[in-house]
């Protein structure tokens, strides 16, 4: 169970007291300090909170102390969520998450919801320069196409994450703010809504931070619904990749064919941070052969899949696969898009 949240009663008492103890220095020329000049003023991020009364303290600019407190009597405690972030499905080799993400029906049911939704993937299109069978694939891998947006509520899973999820309390705890914002701007209650393990939500899985900065009203009826509407769906993705720096007509990667000499150095490369801190240009003078449309200034990355047992295939990303990758932060993700969209292209 929950390092359980303090009752309403009980935040309100220590909330109250918290802030009644807080002396302030009147502003007067004996209080006023200047500091000297061999001190250095420093404007370093707080840690983030451990627990909720630390939190409400510093959100009260988002929410009153009595709709906090309201709200952290109501989440619950999910022990589940802790176990299952710490194994992400892309752990997995490749060999293995494709057969779940980027599989043959994975690409047949994409060639039918494009079908579907043509027009309003088409329309995506046409506004954000994203080619409609990457949006599809994306919607295909986050939710198989709208039919698997996540059964949480957000509010429990961000609870549940930002308190207790060591490696991230900074990002969950936003979000969580997040989530009380978007809430009052949609004139709806933080514990509606529902998603994944992660707090993502509707058909883009969009975290509440992303859904207030990205989410578009694709079929213009004023309200940006990501979870029923395809129309914004299909335009909150397109406008995501675009602000992230989509090129329009540009790939998203290009398969390699390497000698057994080339390896250690593409293993090399490989290992790098994911980012485009390499050019074409670069490859080809290894020896590397690259698609003659692709200009050598164009920046690049390398990386390698593990397509069965110990049996590695080699591929250069483009400015398109970081694009990508910004949506998700795995190369297995962004590489399945790609393979997925193109799956898409050819049954059409």
């Amino acid at each position: 169970m929950q390092k359980r949240t303090l009752s309403l009663l009980t935040m309100l008492i220590l909330f109250q007291a918290a802030c009644a103890t807080q002396t302030l220095p009147e502003n007067t020329p004996e209080t006023q300090t200047t500091p000297s000049t061999s001190e250095t003023v420093t404007n370093e991020p707080l840690p983030p909170c451990s627990d909720p009364m630390c939190f409400m303290q510093r959100s009260v600019h988002i929410a009153t102390q009595d709709e906090w407190a309201d709200f952290f009597n109501q989440v619950e405690y999910k022990d589940n969520i802790i176990e299952i972030i710490t194994r992400p499905a892309t752990s997995r080799p490749w060999y293995r998450f494709a057969v779940d993400n980027a599989s043959a029906k994975r690409i047949a049911d994409g060639v039918a919801f494009y079908k579907q939704n043509q027009s309003v993937a088409l329309q995506a299109e046409q506004n954000y320069g994203v080619p409609a069978s990457v949006m599809t694939a994306i919607l295909g891998i986050e939710t198989v196409y709208g039919r698997n947006m996540g059964s949480y509520r957000v509010a429990d899973a961000l609870n549940t994450l930002a308190f207790n999820y060591n490696k991230r309390l900074d990002f969950f705890q936003d979000e969580l703010r997040a989530l009380m914002q978007m809430s009052k701007e949609l004139n709806r209650n933080p514990l509606d809504f529902t998603g994944s393990y992660a707090g993502a939500m509707g058909m883009p899985q969009f975290m509440p931070s992303s859904y207030r900065q990205w989410a578009k009203d694709g079929d213009g009826d004023g309200f940006a619904d990501i979870w029923t509407s395809r129309a914004d769906a299909y335009a909150s993705v397109g406008n995501y990749l675009k602000q992230h720096g989509w090129q329009t007509g540009g790939r998203i990667f290009v398969p390699l064919s390497v000698s057994e000499e080339q390896v250690p150095q593409l293993d090399a490369f490989s290992a790098e941070k994911t980012g485009l801190n390499h050019t074409v240009g670069e490859f080809r003078q290894l020896g590397l052969t690259l698609p003659p449309d692709i200009k050598d200034d164009d920046k690049a990355l390398i990386y390698r899949l593990e397509t069965a047992p110990n049996e590695f295939s080699y591929y250069v990303g483009l400015n398109n696969f970081v694009v990508i990758w910004q949506y998700n932060n795995s190369r297995m993700y962004v590489h399945a898009v790609g393979v997925i969209a193109n799956g898409i292209r050819s049954g059409l």
